[in-house]
């Protein structure tokens, strides 16, 4: 059965996008990074928060603008929403409730991990005890304000453990599994 991790690349302060949103500070840190490449072809589908899914894209003005890992990745996303568009979109579903996003990306993800996108998403994932395993690339700024890894005041600690820490030129990666 599939597995829900949460990736981001998160600046060193703990920001996976800047203020507003911003993903444009991600642009100087998309270079090659061995851990993702060997872990894109192990996702099977993508769970993605609406505010994600519509938001910033690193890749702006660019051939990948708008692709999965900027292209490295296509196949079925679930987007959490209560607001889908009346225009469909081609490999996205539109679906109203974590458990039902949850089921329906695991379902088509078969053996593979559902990655999860987004900050509340992902907090939504962890909150229900569905979150699995998380894999951040550690970029090296100080972003200084914005969307937050987990945001959630008052929330109760959550125990991890490491599964590794490889390096890569441009980032240090975190890959770790939810253990309570």
């Amino acid at each position: 059965m599939a597995k829900l991790l949460y990736s981001a690349t998160m600046s060193v302060d703990g920001f996976i996008a800047g203020p507003g949103g911003d993903m444009s500070w991600m642009t100087e840190y998309l270079g090659p990074n061995p851990a993702v490449d060997e872990l894109i072809p192990r996702i099977g589908a993508l769970l993605v928060g609406a505010r994600t899914f519509g938001g910033d894209d690193p890749y702006r003005d660019t051939p990948q603008e708008g692709e999965a890992f900027g292209g490295g990745w296509s196949g079925p996303q679930f987007v959490l929403t209560h607001h889908a568009p009346e225009v469909p979109v081609p490999d996205v579903t539109f679906v109203g409730d974590l458990e039902t996003g949850v089921n329906a990306a695991k379902a088509a993800a078969g053996e593979r991990y559902v990655n999860v996108l987004g900050a509340d998403i992902a907090r939504q994932c962890l909150a229900a005890g569905v979150l699995d395993e998380i894999f951040i690339s550690v970029a090296p700024v100080l972003l200084g304000d914005g969307v937050r890894l987990f945001d959630q005041p008052g929330g109760r600690t959550v125990k991890l453990e490491r599964l590794s820490l490889p390096a890569a030129p441009e980032a240090t990666n975190v890959w770790l599994r939810v253990v309570g």
